[in-house]
């Protein structure tokens, strides 16, 4: 059986920035550039850019676009960017459950699908559950119930100590690697949501020192060992993300895949006898 362990979320408000202006300041800031930086880079006056920043001038919508351009503004923020200037949205967005996105849908359960006998999940720009292949399932036996509801955080599902965490045998080098994962996330998106949500996560407790282990093979931002203790055994897996993008959907735009893969030979055997065990 396919496994969606939650509805895809419905989708909500980016920011509460109102005007043009305090769209461009956030995001300048954020890029640490200058006036100068910036209009020279999207090829404008600084004087321009700065009564757009003040409300003073209205932009363009070209120019809305050219600066969104210049500052990799993701597509969920240039709609906002553009109903703040006065324009309409450009970029759609619709939930992976909706009727004209069951192709996109079923593309990418495809692709997980392809994945067994090792484990794979979709996620959206929170970490929320989309999609998963029948892998996934039998690795969650045990995490408590309400983590698992609707909409099911995979980073509270790790992290959590009603969670995977208990089992994660490197589980500091886990945390690490999420950590940093989200703050380049936060960084690159300016996303308020998930800088709350690194707060939480950062509150639940760490593995004693005392007990802690570090993998060898950890390549930051490719891949990620993973020692995971299940009732049948232990786990040694590997964790790589891959990242969608779409110039004009946002939904597929933020949608990741997380694909893990045996980092030895029992392991692949472990999930092989798992697989075999399960209803296609």
């Amino acid at each position: 059986m396919h496994a969606a362990l939650a509805p895809t979320p419905t989708p909500t408000s980016p920011t509460r920035r109102t005007s043009v202006g305090d769209h461009l300041r956030h995001w300048r800031q954020l890029r640490r550039l200058s006036q100068l930086d910036l209009a020279a880079d999207a090829e404008l006056s600084t004087r321009h850019l700065s009564c757009v920043e003040t409300g003073k001038a209205s932009p363009s919508r070209e120019l809305v676009l050219r600066l969104c351009e210049r500052l990799a503004v993701p597509l969920r923020e240039r709609n906002a960017w553009l109903v703040a200037a006065g324009y309409a949205p450009m970029y759609r967005e619709h939930a992976m459950d909706d009727p004209s996105m069951q192709a996109a849908r079923r593309a990418v359960q495809h692709i997980l699908d392809s994945h067994e006998p090792w484990p794979a999940v979709a996620f959206d720009r929170h970490r929320n559950l989309v999609l998963a292949n029948r892998m996934v399932a039998p690795l969650l036996s045990g995490v408590a119930p309400e983590l698992l509801q609707a909409p099911a955080n995979l980073l509270r599902i790790s992290l959590h100590p009603g969670g995977l965490a208990p089992r994660i045998v490197n589980l500091n080098q886990w945390r690490e690697h999420l950590f940093a994962r989200l703050r380049q996330q936060i960084h690159q998106t300016g996303d308020e949501g998930l800088a709350d949500l690194l707060t939480e996560l950062m509150a639940y407790p760490a593995q004693p020192a005392d007990a802690a282990q570090r993998l060898d093979g950890e390549h930051p931002g490719v891949l990620m060992p993973f020692l995971f203790q299940t009732p049948g055994g232990t786990l040694h897996l590997i964790s790589t993300t891959t990242v969608f993008g779409s110039p004009v959907d946002i939904t597929l735009q933020e949608l990741a895949l997380e694909t893990f893969f045996p980092g030895d030979e029992a392991t692949a055997d472990a999930l092989r006898a798992m697989a075999a065990t399960m209803p296609a």
